[in-house]
C-alpha cells in the first residue's frame, strides 16, 4: 500500500469517528431523562415517554391510551398527551452505521436511541385515513400504513408538546 493510499484510510477512518462521537454527544444532549417515566426531548420541544405501553394494541385503542392510560401511570401530572406524528418518530431512529441497537423483548433488534426502552419495534402514528394508519419501524427504520383493527405486535409512545 503507497503512502497516500495510508494517509487516505487513516483520514477516513478518523473522519468517521469524529461523526459518530458527534451522534452520541448530540443524543445526550437532545435526550433529557426526567427520572420519572418520561424523556425531554430538547430538539423537538417534546416530552415522550420512555417506555411503550408494552403489549400488542391496535390504533384506537394507542389513542386511548395515550390520552387515558399513561398520564395515570406517572409520578407528576402532565397534560396534552397525544400519539406521535410519523416524523416525530422518525427522529428518533438512530441511524449510526456503529450503534447496533439492542433486542426488544418480542425478540426484534431496534435502532431508537437507547434512552427509549421498547418491547417491539413497529410503533403507531398519528396519521390515520379511513382504515389505515401510519406505523413506524424501527428495526429497518421505514414507515408503512396498515389497517387501524391490526392488533400484531404493534406498540405505541405517547408524546406532548412543551409549553
Amino acid at each position: 500500500m503507497n503512502k497516500f493510499a495510508a494517509v487516505s484510510i487513516f483520514f477516513l477512518v478518523f473522519i468517521l469517528f469524529i461523526f459518530s462521537a458527534a451522534s452520541l454527544v448530540d443524543a445526550q444532549e437532545r435526550f433529557l431523562d426526567n427520572d420519572d417515566g418520561t424523556i425531554t426531548d430538547t430538539r423537538l420541544n417534546v416530552m415522550w415517554s420512555k417506555t411503550d405501553n408494552q403489549g400488542n394494541i391496535n390504533w384506537r385503542q394507542a389513542q386511548q391510551w395515550v390520552k387515558f392510560t399513561f398520564p395515570y401511570t406517572l409520578p407528576v401530572s402532565y397534560d396534552n398527551w397525544r400519539l406521535p406524528t410519523l416524523d416525530e418518530l422518525k427522529t428518533l431512529y438512530d441511524r449510526d452505521v456503529h450503534y447496533e441497537g439492542y433486542v426488544t423483548d418480542c425478540g426484534q433488534r431496534v435502532k431508537i436511541y437507547s434512552v427509549f426502552e421498547l418491547t417491539c419495534g413497529w410503533i403507531w402514528a398519528s396519521e390515520m385515513k379511513f382504515i389505515s394508519a401510519k406505523l413506524f419501524n424501527f428495526h429497518r427504520g421505514y414507515s408503512y400504513t396498515d389497517r387501524i383493527s391490526k392488533y400484531r405486535a404493534y406498540r405505541v409512545l405517547a408524546v406532548r408538546n412543551i409549553e
